[in-house]
């Protein structure tokens, strides 16, 4: 509610003329639109099957919607193929618990509308690990702000800086020292 006082956010009126006056410059309001990222696999057995406390603020930032988690029926097809792995040794129930917990968070590329799907015309770089490449794709097609990476052939097109006009490559490290 915004009262006919001036009161800063510590609750203590300002002098009327002192706001006139100010000669600081007006910051422009930051965008209303959640951060867009994409999580490879390696991030997501992270979050949601190890349940990494390193990582949990990122997971919160999905679940609570202050980001915009992407993927394609590629990516997320992995995800569950990987919860699969014996050397996880996962139990039926606790790998669709997993693959359900992430699958309600996120927006499919398949189904953000025509408008939204601002694919540039860059081409993409093609990574290293040929398994890799539909994260960059889901990254592109989703207009991803970024892609959140463990993945080393990955992390590589980052240092080279080959997608600096799409999208930034960050790991999970980096992700957690912006918020």
């Amino acid at each position: 509610m915004i009262s006919d006082s001036s009161a800063d956010l510590s609750g203590q009126t300002a002098d009327p003329s002192a706001i006139s006056t100010a000669r600081k410059p007006l910051q422009p309001l930051q965008s209303l639109q959640p951060l867009r990222v994409v999580l490879d696999t390696n991030v997501l057995v992270s979050l949601y099957v190890f349940a990494d406390s390193r990582f949990a603020a990122l997971r919160d930032r999905i679940e609570n919607g202050q980001w915009c988690a992407i993927s394609s029926e590629a990516c997320l097809a992995e995800f569950e193929r990987v919860l699969t792995y014996p050397q996880f040794g996962l139990a039926c129930a606790v790998q669709q618990a997993a693959y359900s917990e992430y699958a309600r968070c996120i927006t499919l590329t398949s189904t953000l509308p025509a408008i939204e799907k601002t694919i540039s015309a860059s081409p993409l770089p093609h990574c290293r690990d040929p398994d890799d490449q539909k994260f960059l794709e889901a990254a592109q097609a989703g207009s991803a702000d970024w892609l959140v990476t463990s993945d080393k052939a990955l992390l590589v097109l980052a240092r080279r800086n080959r997608l600096r006009n799409l999208f930034q490559i960050l790991t999970p490290e980096a992700a957690l020292a912006t918020l």
